[in-house]
């Protein structure tokens, strides 16, 4: 196993960190502790000393199987990180009280890591508004959490907006190489980069789309090592960033905690040559595309309810990732606002940037999806 060490937050972590969001679950939803504990214990055996958990995760028992396996353990030989449910949260008591429920479920006195959870305005109003930052301090000097960090989902200013506004220990972003424009991105993490913030990384393998990628992209891979994984070709890009410490695998099974253990047994960053393999590949992605929408919204609002760019963004994931049954759910669950109930209206087409012809898309969207 490979090991990063960061002066700011004083730790040496395993650059494979456990993710615990998708366990392997029973008939009945229920996490199969069985299946997971050997999952964690092989992790653990392999050099694994990261442990990323949050209060919501499999409807709020994650933290509590977790907890069991913990407690088999010694407490200094691995790192444990939960979050705090900040929608939940009014006032410093509300943030005191989830972190003890927290702490009880993991059987432990402190958390190494501690992250204000998934970031958005929305929540980032609120933490102001509450004045939640002061607070945090106190928490570290009672020594229930060692290092305060926030993990991230929206728009890259907001991400610097809060980078900004309080001295984390570290921080953690969605970041693969299909996503470098997207949220924080790369221009966030040159950003974390510049201010000494070290990084762990969330969705590396983009929630399993970059796991079993389309033959064309297999072959690039393939021509030059047909030993790894399309994942671990995914994990290696985040990895060979210098400022990532740890980059968080949602492992469901024991086949892709041993593929992610072989990734980081013989880890070293990427060459030019598979350097320039990722970008043959995303490039064929790219052409995979059905709709050249970039999201701008200026088509919007549809007057009969459409979400017009909701409906490209499913279309295009279906054809770039070879997945149209999630596609075809996704869909389903714009409810009124899907490509069926379009007018054919032409409104949305004198607003495009793009000149896409809109309602012939859609059309194709709905023959696509709508089956």
């Amino acid at each position: 196993m490979r090991y990063r060490m960061k002066n700011k937050t004083q730790a040496t972590t395993s650059l494979l960190g456990f993710g615990c969001m998708r366990f392997p679950v029973k008939e009945d939803g229920t996490i199969d502790e069985e299946k997971t504990f050997e999952m964690l214990e092989t992790a653990y055996q392999r050099g694994v000393n990261y442990y990323d958990t949050a209060y919501p995760y499999h409807n709020q028992t994650s933290e509590l199987v977790l907890g069991k396996w913990l407690s088999t353990k010694k407490r200094e030989s691995l790192y444990v990180t939960s979050k705090s449910p900040v929608w939940l949260i009014e006032n410093d008591q509300d943030f005191d009280r989830f972190l003890e429920e927290q702490l009880t479920k993991l059987q432990t006195d402190y958390l190494d890591f501690y992250l204000l959870h998934a970031l958005s305005q929305e929540r980032w109003d609120k933490i102001k508004a509450i004045h939640l930052l002061d607070h945090l301090q106190a928490v570290k000097d009672s020594g229930k959490i060692k290092r305060i960090g926030f993990s991230f989902h929206d728009r890259y200013e907001l991400f610097e907006e809060i980078l900004n506004s309080y001295d984390w220990d570290f921080c953690q972003i969605q970041f693969n190489y299909m996503d470098t424009d997207y949220q924080a991105g790369l221009k966030g993490y040159k950003l974390a980069e510049s201010k000494g913030i070290p990084m762990v990384i969330m969705e590396p393998i983009k929630g399993g789309q970059l796991a079993n990628v389309p033959d064309e992209i297999k072959d690039v891979f393939r021509s030059i090592h047909p030993d790894w994984s399309d994942a671990s070709w995914a994990l290696r890009y985040v990895a060979s960033h210098e400022n990532v410490y740890t980059v968080l695998s949602g492992m469901s099974t024991l086949d892709q905690v041993l593929d992610n253990l072989k990734t980081f047994d013989e880890f070293v960053p990427l060459n030019s040559i598979e350097l320039e393999a990722i970008e043959k590949a995303k490039a064929l992605f790219a052409a995979r595309v059905q709709v050249p929408c970039t999201g701008c919204r200026y088509c919007m609002p549809c007057p009969f309810g459409i979400d017009i760019p909701g409906n490209f963004s499913i279309l295009n994931n279906a054809h770039i990732y070879n997945r149209f049954e999630e596609a075809k759910k996704k869909y389903q669950s714009l409810e009124q606002a899907r490509a069926e109930f379009c007018h054919q209206c032409g409104a949305c087409m004198k607003q495009c940037p793009q000149h896409i012809q809109i309602p012939s898309k859609l059309e194709q969207v709905k023959k696509e999806l709508g089956e």
